[in-house]
């Protein structure tokens, strides 16, 4: 008797193969629901033989970064031990999803699970190149996430790996392109510096609200007529450490990384910058 294909039936399949869900909904597709039939036809076709090796944490891993002539991906690959991720296939394998992330532009994680590509003289599946891994090393292994910044003509970016991919930073220039030895290092600074927002209009509403009835709080019993200068100096001194604009620069703390920018040129604008790192939520 046919089982209907439902969404739980899939994720349950998922949770007991670790296999992409697209993989999962058709095997169950070719099983005709028997989840049984699909884990051992998974397991034939070489994709889900490490079953027991999927459910195991993976706390460990590194942010690898793929270029191509259209965009930028970020891709967080993890292991269960640092032993692992040090391993030179390991680093290989982060290497060759984030290069093919960024030349196949996917729409979404999963759909890039499914996508093909040619590795070693024969085509298969991320997914398949994955679960080929985790059999070969012995530990589970999964690609957590995924994130493509697009890259064109009047828009200069700069990549920094930490801590060899622990962390990983981009930032993004508008208003020409050439200007690709700053942006780098203000990815370096990131690094170090941890901002969360890129500028004051960028803080949202309700935590800037925030900050500012800590500030209060911290005032009382001073005189009136000065709380409200006290109050605005622990703001700015909040965006100080927060918004990557107004952050002083590591390298030079006289200037703030919007004078930084415009040192090398006035129409040059801070658009846009990531901060990955391994295990972040």
């Amino acid at each position: 008797m046919t089982q209907p294909i439902t969404a739980a039936l899939i994720k349950e399949l998922r949770d007991r193969t670790g296999v992409g869900m697209g993989k999962c909904k058709e095997a169950l597709e070719t099983s005709q629901g028997d989840v049984e039939l699909a884990i051992a036809n998974l397991r034939k076709a070489g994709i889900a033989s490490a079953a027991k090796k999927e459910g195991r944490a993976t706390n460990e891993g590194v942010i690898a970064i793929g270029k191509s002539d259209k965009s930028i991906a970020f891709v967080e690959v993890n292991a269960e031990t640092d032993f692992v991720v040090k391993n030179e296939r390991f680093q290989q394998f982060a290497k060759d999803v984030a290069e093919e992330a960024a030349k196949a532009m996917p729409a979404s994680l999963e759909e890039f699970m499914n996508h093909s590509f040619a590795k070693d003289g024969h085509n298969q599946t991320i997914e398949q190149y994955r679960a080929e891994l985790v059999q070969a090393i012995g530990e589970n292994i999964q690609i957590k996430r995924l994130h493509l910044v697009e890259t064109s003509s009047d828009k200069s970016f700069g990549t920094y790996a930490h801590l060899g991919g622990k962390i990983a930073t981009l930032v993004e220039i508008s208003g020409d392109s050439g200007h690709e030895a700053l942006a780098k290092d203000i990815a370096m600074h990131i690094a170090a510096a941890a901002p969360e927002y890129l500028s004051p209009e960028e803080v949202p509403s309700d935590i800037l609200a925030n900050e500012r009835d800590i500030a209060m709080s911290q005032v009382q019993g001073k005189p009136e007529n000065i709380k409200d200068k006290i109050v605005d100096n622990k703001i700015k001194d909040f965006y100080v450490k927060s918004c990557l604009s107004m952050q002083k620069y590591i390298k030079d703390d006289v200037l703030s990384i919007t004078d930084l920018v415009h040192q090398k040129g006035k129409d040059l604008k801070l658009t846009g910058f990531l901060r990955w790192s391994v295990g972040q939520a």
